[in-house]
């Protein structure tokens, strides 16, 4: 039973989610992540594994009180409402940075992982020959996903449920970017730009009583893209938290060392000093989606060009991602601490 929140933890946990919706959008960088370092990540596997069967019967049999209670309801529609709010926000404004500023928040968020990395590894004592042989396996994975290189576009919508399915991996597996998993199988524009600003301008022009989209056929099969999407994906949400759940409870010391593997593996690709690289067609031109962006391609690792002040100030960002890891940790342990106190423990 979940000991009742807070006004600000409410705030909190819109906050956290912010972060989740922020980090699942940028390639390279895992909301799992946000979940595992703000002390909510084994909560949110198991909020997650109550949509079940029993959920679906209090559901349809019009016992909403105990299906909200049943699926720890406020704790999920608050984080999804904060992830909800950053991929129309907070993800739009990383966007933009990343276009005028990619050194720094590359860095910032290399300094996260850093931080994310001491933040698990600290307190785990539990290393012996199989967790040492998870560890290593995960950081050649995680290693291995970063050199990978990218597919073309595909809307098929079979596949598109796949990607829905895969796309979730970064919200459930700590260290797997979901985003940049996209960009390798090559849909990244098409559903996390392209479908969700198609999203964004459908329910604009419906506030303002315009429904010519009705009759926008390249609009409506970019949002039936965006529901198939949705769909796969929070059937991997579900699956995949039951998988997890299983993992965790039967085998939590070695899924612990794949983790710390594996998200230290994914510091090659939220590696700093790199430069995107976009896609271009036969002619050498740049390949733009529907926004009139580039469509990012890969990453060249080594940014040769930049001068020692900008190496620097991306130093002092890393310094910052870090510092960051460290005071959600902080507020983890204040948090953990008013548990205490509050259950009388």
């Amino acid at each position: 039973m979940h000991q009742p929140r807070t006004f600000i933890d409410k705030i909190f946990l819109v906050v956290k989610g912010l972060f989740m919706g922020a980090a699942n959008k940028v390639p390279g960088v895992s909301g799992g992540i946000v979940a595992f370092v703000g002390g909510f990540y084994e909560e949110f596997i198991y909020s997650l594994q109550k949509v079940n069967i029993k959920a679906a019967k209090l559901l349809f049999n019009g016992r909403f009180k105990s299906f909200y209670r049943y699926t720890n309801g406020t704790f999920l529609v608050l984080l999804i409402a904060g992830m909800l709010i950053s991929y129309f926000s907070v993800s739009r404004l990383l966007d933009y940075f990343l276009d005028k500023k990619e050194l720094y928040v590359w860095a910032g968020f290399f300094g996260m992982i850093l931080g994310s990395i001491y933040f698990i590894s600290k307190d785990f004592k539990n290393w012996n020959k199989k967790t040492i042989t998870a560890c290593v396996i995960g950081l050649v994975v995680g290693l291995s996903i970063s050199f990978l290189s990218p597919a073309k576009e595909n809307d098929n919508l079979f596949f598109i449920f796949f990607c829905g399915i895969i796309s979730v991996s970064g919200m459930t597996l700590p260290g797997l970017s979901g985003s940049f998993i996209l960009i390798l199988l090559g849909n990244y524009v098409l559903l996390l730009v392209d479908s969700v600003n198609s999203l964004y301008d459908t329910f604009a022009e419906i506030i303002k009583g315009d429904f010519s989209f009705v009759k926008n056929s390249a609009r409506l099969h970019t949002l039936k893209i965006l529901a198939v999407f949705t769909l796969g994906s929070a059937t991997g949400l579900v699956t995949l938290s039951h998988l997890l759940g299983f993992v965790l409870k039967y085998f939590k010391k070695i899924t612990t060392a794949v983790i710390i593997g594996f998200i230290t593996g994914s510091l090659g690709v939220v590696w700093p000093w790199k430069r995107t690289l976009f896609k271009k067609d036969e002619l050498g031109q740049f390949l733009i989606d529907s926004n009139g962006d580039k469509i990012i391609a890969n990453y060249q690792r080594y940014w040769p060009d930049i001068t020692i002040m900008e190496t620097w100030a991306a130093v002092f960002f890393i310094i910052f991602g870090i510092f960051v890891l460290l005071s959600l940790e902080w507020y983890g342990k204040i948090r953990a601490e008013k548990e205490k106190v509050r259950s009388g423990r």
